[in-house]
């Protein structure tokens, strides 16, 4: 039998552009023109995915993503123009248990054949998600937000330097990941020795809404990624949209922050493997631990391996708890995963890690 797919926007042109990309996976294809129709067609039928725009008349996609997955929890990729505004609000559908985002069509010229790659792959992806796996998602409630207080804030006066580094922290993730990266520096508490190092899949004005967004909820310093920024124990460093996280020794002995431009082989940038190889030549491999999360692809595989077999010590998410259980799959298969557990206890590894 067919997958089924909703789509759902009130451009006439964005749904026609995107039925005839995700048609041509032989899927079975209906849409809707606004949240309300949306809701009113997803609770008749069991759809494989959802594409959701955000700014829609009657209902809009928050709402219509809200009610969904209260009441039959499905795969949605929400469509999301590339504004700051637009991320923020694409964050929000994700906490609410939207799976990953597209870039809208009419925001990027659809022709090029990366963009429908990714589109077409995401899509793909998405529908192999059973209902079961989403509903467990779901009952895995949030982690509460903890601001810093300013009581807090103070305690962190004297601030130590990168030459006083003993472990650092490098976790890579991408579809179904932004959750868990909130829930993971939501529960660091403030006296955490050791910098976590993030790379999520996504292009800069996300990262940026992003960063903001794990800062509301940690107790640690929360950074996105800049050149020459300094690498400290107890802060939380997440790789900018459109550019590889590099690390570099300055003569001083200090680590810092290098950005690099160059996309080179990755299909990612940023990409995990860039930054858990550019650590591997900075720090020594024996204090890394490296941690692959959910994802689509492999990105990570290789470098996580190389850390393993240098002596650090390496993470990956089981496939009982990865919503898309492909980067953490590679990284196992290649012999490069020393522990594969739940996120549950890859949680627990981390926050109580020695």
């Amino acid at each position: 039998m067919a997958k089924q797919v909703l789509i759902v926007d009130d451009s006439a042109l964005v749904r026609k552009q995107l039925t005839e990309m995700i048609a041509t996976l032989g899927y079975d294809i209906d849409t809707a023109k606004n949240g309300q129709e949306a809701v009113d067609k997803a609770l008749e039928k069991q759809y494989d995915v959802i594409t959701m725009d955000i700014n829609m008349p009657v209902m809009d996609g928050i709402e219509a993503v809200k009610e969904i997955m209260e009441k039959k929890p499905t795969a949605i990729l929400m469509i999301s123009s590339l504004t700051t505004e637009d991320a923020t609000i694409t964050m929000d559908a994700l906490d609410f248990g939207a799976v990953d985002y597209i870039s809208k069509p009419g925001t990027m010229n659809v022709g090029k054949q990366e963009n429908r790659e990714d589109i077409i792959n995401k899509v793909k992806t998405l529908s192999r998600i059973s209902p079961r796996r989403l509903k467990a998602r779901m009952r895995r409630a949030p982690m509460r937000e903890r601001k810093r207080t300013q009581r807090e804030a103070d305690t962190q006066v004297t601030e130590a330097s990168s030459l006083d580094l003993t472990k650092v922290v490098l976790i890579g993730s991408s579809t179904g990941g932004p959750g868990l990266i909130e829930q993971i520096c939501s529960s660091l508490p403030a006296n955490y020795k050791y910098p976590v190092c993030i790379v999520q899949h996504m292009p800069e004005q996300f990262t940026k809404a992003f960063a903001q967004r794990l800062a509301n909820a940690s107790v640690l310093p929360v950074h996105e990624s800049e050149q020459n920024l300094e690498v400290l124990p107890g802060h939380i460093y997440l790789a900018r949209g459109g550019v590889h996280m590099n690390f570099a020794q300055k003569v001083s002995g200090k680590i810092v922050i290098r950005e690099d431009k160059e996309k080179g082989e990755s299909f990612f940038q940023p990409s995990v493997n860039a930054m858990m190889h550019s650590a591997l030549k900075v720090f020594d491999p024996k204090n890394l631990v490296g941690v692959i999360l959910t994802g689509i692809g492999d990105d990570g595989a290789d470098a996580i391996v190389k850390i393993k077999n240098a002596g650090g010590y390496t993470l990956g998410e089981s496939e009982e708890s990865a919503t898309v259980y492909g980067m953490p799959r590679e990284a196992y298969e290649r012999g490069g995963v020393m522990e594969q557990l739940d996120f549950k206890n890859i949680l627990k590894k981390i926050v109580t890690l020695k």
